[in-house]
């Protein structure tokens, strides 16, 4: 099964948020700038792939118990979104890649954990 810290090192991703547990399963991917479409489709352990950086990431991401959020695009959230995230246990993290190239990767990933 992949692991958050695997996931984290193969796509060379920057942990923004402290104190989280990371220690968590990714079964997936949902990439998605609609919070409505996220609510609707997100499963538990998917990492998230947006480009969103306001505060209702946070509580999108807790209410559908996500492995994580990915910020690409060099998208970087205020403080005051990282310490609630920090507070809530979700994991945020960034690329400067664009959701195409992060999301490529990371179904390449979770491809060659099944095989």
């Amino acid at each position: 099964m992949l692991r958050l810290p695997d996931v984290i090192t193969t796509l060379g991703l920057q942990v923004l948020t402290d104190g989280v547990n990371l220690d968590r399963a990714v079964e997936g991917g949902l990439v998605c700038d609609l919070l409505s479409v996220v609510l609707a489709k997100a499963q538990p352990n998917v990492l998230w792939i947006t480009i969103q950086r306001h505060q209702n990431i946070v509580a999108v991401a807790k209410v559908m118990s996500v492995a994580g959020v990915i910020l690409a695009d060099g998208m970087v959230p205020q403080k005051d979104v990282i310490d609630r995230a920090s507070k809530e246990g979700i994991a945020i993290l960034a690329s400067k890649e664009s959701s195409f190239v992060v999301s490529g990767r990371l179904f390449a990933l979770l491809n060659s954990e099944e095989g």
